[in-house]
């Protein structure tokens, strides 16, 4: 018996996940097409000229927005934004520091100080001998 070796194919909304880019934002040829894993590799090792600007200026996806931001996404819709936003639009409400902002922000800080006190506990705990626990 022959092994086939079928080259592994994502949907372009994958993809452009993956790449961390607005799939509207993308080239048509991109949005009608299957990224192969080898295309990806290459896209992100040697990206093309849309790829970079897209990274640089936007719209960039929420998850990215968040990012930028200090805030989650979750974040981001109590705020009311629910599109994708450019670099400039982010720098201006960077600027602008609206009151959500704000809050988001000191919610997103709390969160992240209270997983590192558990993962510092668990360390601890696993140090004793005990099992992490709730």
């Amino acid at each position: 018996m022959k092994s086939h070796q079928t080259t592994q194919t994502m949907k372009p909304a994958t993809a452009a996940k993956k790449l961390g880019v607005y799939l509207p934002a993308t080239p048509a040829e991109f949005q009608e097409g299957v990224v192969s894993r080898a295309e990806l590799d290459q896209l992100q090792a040697d990206p093309p000229e849309w790829l970079r600007e897209l990274r640089r200026d936007g719209p960039h996806p929420r998850p990215v927005v968040a990012a930028k931001l200090g805030v989650s996404i979750a974040g981001l819709a109590r705020g009311g934004v629910t599109e994708a936003l450019t670099t400039e639009q982010i720098e201006a409400l960077k600027q602008e520091r609206p009151e959500w902002l704000e809050k988001e922000r000191a919610t997103q800080a709390e969160v992240r100080k209270e997983a590192a006190r558990l993962k510092k506990r668990d360390a601890e705990r696993a140090e004793e001998g005990h099992g992490p626990q709730s």
